[in-house]
């Protein structure tokens, strides 16, 4: 699509916002002690994969041989987290800590290219990354899982649905996630234009540490009047942003822009909970939460008024109550 394309009638500060707000399609901040988690005493970001001889980070292999980072906190149901991009699992700390602390276990990976996990130069796209989550699931035996997702998380577990089907789910939870699809089409009219995505792919790669930075703002709605965002979210959102690799993150721009997921969405047998901002400036509901909702067979939507993206963050206290609520009715 040109960027000329008179139907969209965006004046150009309109387009700019847009372009920094859909970048962190999916994305997370995390309290201060879950980041502080990912730093070593020295200060260095965790290392990607574990050291030889050592055993200080819980991986697991994929298929093509990367190592796949993930945490594993308390006992009980499972209930099992996907980070949006760019972050790591480290934005679940405090939904994990909150569900642990009321008798389930709760698990979390780094997205393949982001955060602990290896940095494969192939594989970077949501086939993969649903498989990712596939093993990890079969490697630990998981069964009667509650699958959550944020922004491209929540692609992630959709599709993982569409691939490898409910057996092993009991329920899945949506939360400003990317689904059905972002970009605009002809069968998507109320899509974001895909300028937009190529806006971010440019700033990726020209300056990614101050493209972060900077749309840690929108992510939050530290933009809006009397916003609950705080400096520690926005640099909490760059730390982890920043533990990921350039390509992994590049190539996943793709997978949470123009991945159509309402087939994945269709194949959905579990009783669901689809949970989205109705201020979300990086996955407008309208075009996502909304849609989602009516589209799988046994979903409750449940808007957040003046809720941003990062509601995970921002609304923490609520979150995790609708989390508990939903998970034990």
């Amino acid at each position: 699509m040109s960027s000329k394309d008179s139907s969209l009638d965006i004046d150009p500060s309109r387009r700019a916002f847009l372009g920094s707000a859909a970048v962190v399609s999916a994305a997370l901040a995390l309290p201060m002690a879950g980041f502080a988690a990912s730093v070593s005493s020295h200060g260095a970001v965790a290392p990607t994969s574990p050291r030889p001889g050592h055993s200080d980070m819980t991986t697991i292999t994929a298929k093509d041989g990367t190592q796949i980072y993930y945490k594993d906190w308390g006992k009980g149901q499972p209930v099992v987290f996907s980070h949006g991009w760019p972050l790591t699992a480290d934005a679940w700390d405090a939904q994990m800590l909150f569900l642990s602390s009321h008798g389930y276990r709760t698990i979390a990976h780094d997205r393949r290219g982001h955060g602990r996990s290896g940095q494969p130069w192939n594989g970077n796209d949501m086939d993969t990354y649903a498989d990712d989550l596939a093993t990890l699931i079969e490697k630990l035996d998981l069964k009667n899982v509650v699958l959550v997702g944020h922004s491209t998380g929540g692609g992630e577990v959709a599709h993982y649905i569409g691939r490898h089907g409910n057996a092993r789910v009991a329920k899945l939870v949506l939360i400003g996630a990317v689904p059905p699809i972002m970009v605009k089409t002809a069968n998507n009219p109320g899509g974001l234009p895909i300028d937009v995505f190529n806006d971010i792919r440019q700033k990726t790669l020209a300056d990614r540490s101050q493209f972060f930075k900077d749309l840690s703002g929108p992510f939050f709605g530290a933009n809006r009047a009397g916003s609950k965002a705080t400096q520690g979210m926005r640099d909490s959102f760059w730390m982890q942003g920043m533990m990921g690799g350039l390509k992994g993150q590049y190539d996943c721009i793709k997978e949470f822009s123009e991945v159509d997921y309402t087939p994945d969405l269709k194949k959905v047998e579990v009783p669901t909970l689809v949970i989205h901002g109705d201020d979300d400036q990086i996955v407008p509901i309208d075009d996502s939460g909304r849609l989602s909702a009516k589209i799988v067979k046994h979903a409750t939507l449940k808007v957040y008024p003046g809720a941003p993206h990062g509601l995970t963050a921002t609304h923490q206290e609520q979150v995790n109550n609708d989390l508990l609520e939903f998970i034990r009715s």
